[in-house]
């Protein structure tokens, strides 16, 4: 892998890149939201590793600034942040994952393996449920001829659903397939992003396309009626 560290800690930053380099891994360190987006113009990553708390721009700057470029390169966000908004917010900017301070070097590394097996997965040209598609290369959504404007997470959410229109899927499933935070498993931000989801693909349409399975979870109607 080729890592982008980007932490204004030096102690820190030392440790990630020297475990991340004996580990066979390739490892660069930025120590501030300029020096971050500067990196990732002159050069490609596999993941960047991104502190939310930095000098100048910070973590959720960088994020939301890289997804404007349709740089769509994994990002797991590091944060001594312990709320669930703290949390919305950086899935909400285009982060892939969230991993609270202080961790276990371990845990990093398999986040980071995992966010990198799940971006190099074929992606199919567009998904499609009845006349609800989205299309993951340019990150768009239509009810039939009508855009719908989603956040990177509603985004994520709905292309796990479509991915497997018309399965039961558990809160667990969606959270491993659009977040990829396992501590999270215990909180109610998948039921929150189904009612933004429901808000957006389905009640302006007059459709009840998302389904709550009680006792599981949701299911999106593959023929999207």
């Amino acid at each position: 892998m080729r890592v982008l560290i980007v932490e204004d800690e030096p102690k820190l930053a030392r440790l990630l890149a020297r475990g991340l380099a004996e580990e066979g891994h390739a490892a660069a360190v930025a120590t501030t939201g300029e020096e971050a987006l500067d990196a990732t113009a002159a050069a490609r990553h596999d993941v960047i590793v991104l502190d939310v708390m930095l000098p100048g721009v910070d973590g959720f700057g960088v994020c939301r600034t890289l997804r404007a470029r349709n740089d769509w390169t994994p990002i797991l966000m590091l944060t001594a942040r312990d709320t669930i908004d703290d949390r919305v917010n950086g899935l909400d900017t285009g982060a892939d994952d969230y991993l609270l301070k202080p961790f276990v070097f371990s845990e990093l590394l398999a986040r980071l393996r995992a966010l990198v097996r799940r971006n190099l997965g074929e992606r199919p040209t567009q998904l499609r449920a009845g006349d609800l598609c989205l299309d993951p290369a340019t990150r768009r959504v239509w009810r039939g001829k009508t855009e719908i404007d989603l956040t990177a997470r509603e985004f994520a959410l709905l292309e796990a659903f479509l991915r497997r229109a018309g399965d039961t899927l558990s809160r667990g499933q969606l959270l491993d397939g659009a977040w990829d935070i396992a501590y999270e498993h215990r909180s109610n931000v998948v039921d929150v992003y189904v009612r933004y989801l429901r808000e957006k693909i389905d009640r302006p349409f007059g459709r009840r396309s998302l389904e709550t399975v009680r006792g599981i979870g949701y299911r999106l109607r593959n023929d999207g009626a």
